[in-house]
Formats: structure tokens, sequence, C-alpha cells
């Protein structure tokens, strides 16, 4: 009986001793020992890990890409413009005793470097580059968290920025810029093709002028598109050989006459024609 309470015993120490040295690491974790407040060179893989007790301490670090937004930082870019910019930062430990170690929080540091990085950034670049030349930013961003970064035991993945904003006086000047410059595009797009049509409509009157029988088409076929207009009135100039030809085949007097009576219009006065010498003397 008394064996058993021992055994019993002995058991209960065992699993009391199970249960405070045992400890359970996560896949995407890396386990560091403290023993008596000194960090053991080897880092736990994740599972099941024990622990001295009283002896060993267990610190846990997260081995994940950390995303941590930058809160925006307002500052004054080389040719004085204020702006305000924000960004995003991507970031994992890759060396778990150096990152808690070597600094007291690295989430907070990594933080703080990032805004200044970011207030640096700006007053170093033009208003153009901070605009439209991001990807050469971000870099730029990345090799200045990534110099103290890499003392920490943090490797940094990517920056990038999210937003600028403006002041409002300058998006109104940037609109009047831009509306300026498609105003020139399209002027300058309009004088070429002017240029062009000016040189085909040369060739064409060299064309025209070396056969006359192409300008008579080109004129009649005017004649047709503007006459399929009913409110126009139309005055071409026709050519002096023209008239001549439609005078001569024009019709007799009397029909003259009477398409001047049908028109209302009084006949040409009859001028007497004289007598002839022969008349006279029979009369």
């Amino acid at each position: 009986m008394v064996l058993l309470y021992i055994l019993l015993t002995i058991l209960g120490i065992g699993l009391i001793y199970l249960s405070a040295s045992a400890r359970v690491v996560k896949q995407y974790e890396r386990g560091l020992i403290y023993r008596f407040g000194r960090v053991r060179p080897q880092v736990r893989e994740p599972g099941l890990t024990f622990l001295l007790p009283v002896a060993d301490r267990l610190q846990k670090v997260n081995m994940q890409i950390v995303t941590m937004p930058v809160p925006s930082q307002e500052g004054i870019t080389r040719d004085n413009v204020t702006v305000r910019v924000d960004a995003v930062l991507y970031f994992k430990v890759i060396d778990p005793v150096a990152a808690a170690v070597n600094v007291e929080d690295y989430r907070s540091a990594m933080s703080q470097v990032a805004q200044t990085s970011l207030r640096s950034i700006i007053g170093k670049s033009d208003l153009d580059d901070v605009l439209s030349n991001r990807e050469r930013l971000n870099q730029g961003l990345e090799v200045m968290i990534d110099s103290p970064a890499l003392g920490w035991g943090i490797h940094i993945d990517r920056v990038e920025i999210k937003d600028v904003a403006l002041p409002e006086s300058m998006k109104r000047s940037m609109s009047r810029q831009a509306e300026a410059e498609r105003e020139r595009r399209a002027r300058i797009i309009s004088s070429d093709g002017e240029l062009q049509a000016s040189y085909k409509l040369s060739q064409a009157a060299a064309q025209m002028a070396d056969t006359p029988a192409a300008l008579q088409l080109r004129l009649l076929e005017t004649v047709v598109e503007v006459a399929a207009e009913k409110n126009s009135t139309l005055v071409l100039p026709f050519p002096v050989e023209l008239l001549r030809f439609l005078e001569s085949a024009g019709p007799p007097k009397s029909a003259k006459a009477e398409e001047s009576r049908d028109n209302g219009q009084p006949p040409a006065p009859r001028v007497p024609e004289e007598d002839t010498p022969t008349e006279r003397l029979e009369n």
C-alpha cells in the first residue's frame, strides 16, 4: 500500500514536471531559450520542446511576413511643394536571436525608421518624381530602411508608396497645365494635318493643270454635291468657250419672243425696216 502511494506520488511529480517544461512551437514561429537570463544559441524548431523548470524561459518569435502601414508623412519636396505621403512596409524576421536581443521592440523600431526614411526621401525628390517615378522612390526607401534592419535580423521584402496628397491650389495648377498640354498637342496634330493636306492639294492642282478635263469633272462633282442641298444657291464661273457654244446653239428669234411672252415680259420692239429704193418708186 505504501509502495502504491510512492508510485502515485512519483507519477504526479512527473506529470507536473512535464506540464511545466513542455511547450509547443507553431510552424510559423521559432523558439528562443533563455537559461538563467542567457539566450541559448540553439533555436528551437516548430513542434514539441521541453524546458528545464525554473531555469529556462521560452520566447516565441514570429517568422511570417509582417504588413505594416506607414502613417502619412508631410514633407516639402526639393522644388518646394508641400505633400503628404503614406506607404506600406513588408518585412520578416530572418534572425530571431538578433530580433529579440539587439532591439527592444522590432515592430516599433521598424515603424519609426520607415517614417523617418519616408520624410527623408520626400525632401530629396521633386514633385514629378513623387507622382510618376514611384518605382525609384520605392527602391530608395527599401535601401534606407534595410540598412538598420539588417542589424536587427530583419529582411525588408518591399516598400510601396500608397497615396500622395497635394494641396488644392497645386491640383488646380496641375489641371490647367494638363489642359494646356492637351491643347498644344491638338494644335500640333491639326497643323500636321493641314500641312499634309496642302501637299496633296498642290499635287492635285498640278495634275489638273496638265489635264483641263479633270478640272471640268471636278467642277461637275462639286455641282452635284451642292445641288443635294435644297436651300443653297450656287454661282459658278463658266468658261468662255462654253458660253460661246451656248450662244451659237441658242433658239431662233421667234422662239425667244414666245419665251419672253411666256415669262410675262413684253417682246422686244420691232425696228421698222427702211423702204428699199424700188418700193419708194412704186409709191
